[in-house]
């Protein structure tokens, strides 16, 4: 487990009051089993914010890199059925890794994070015909191909939404080079 993820946890027990052991079985034991649920739940009975929220959820529902058993599974888990944006990923994944030693890349069940000393982008093979990658660009307006994200919950503040590797450009690399960038 990462030093962040292990401060998150000595956090929340300090914050609450509880483990997340113990948050962890309250999520169980109110039945929720999806990750949405999770946040909704913790944020409004429990006052959590987004992020505390969102690590429960990811170890309740073992979809995080640390809780899943092979990291390379969650890949495939994401891409089965849509296996034509796998050369997206795999290009972003090797451009991206250039920006410095420092680029931690987290997958999830449905997303890959992306880490600097904090998220600044993620990587989603949203449906069979839309990949986006949402970035964390808090401030900035839309611009060209970078729009405005108003369905993540806060997790990334714009989005730029790609059917093919080919749409891959200089523009698509400049504006999550300038989230890494922001995220130092």
């Amino acid at each position: 487990m990462d030093q962040a993820a292990q401060t998150m946890i000595d956090n929340l027990e300090k914050n609450t009051g509880k483990s997340l052991d113990q948050w962890i079985a309250l999520v169980h034991k109110e039945g929720l089993k999806k990750h949405g649920e999770i946040l909704k739940f913790l944020k409004s009975d429990h006052e959590f914010t987004h992020g505390f929220a969102n690590l429960v959820a990811h170890k309740a529902l073992k979809s995080d890199a640390a809780s899943a058993s092979d990291s390379d599974e969650l890949i495939n888990k994401q891409y089965k059925g849509k296996e034509h944006f796998l050369p997206i990923y795999e290009k972003l994944r090797t451009e991206i890794k250039t920006f410095g030693i420092d680029v931690e890349f987290a997958p999830k069940v449905s997303y890959v994070s992306l880490k600097r000393k904090k998220q600044f982008a993620m990587l989603i093979p949203a449906t069979k015909t839309r990949f986006e990658i949402g970035l964390n660009l808090k401030g900035l307006p839309a611009e060209g191909i970078l729009e405005i994200d108003t369905k993540t919950n806060g997790m990334c503040s714009h989005k730029i939404f790609l059917s093919d590797k080919s749409e891959i450009n200089s523009k698509v690399i400049t504006w999550i080079k300038t989230a890494y960038e922001a995220a130092g």
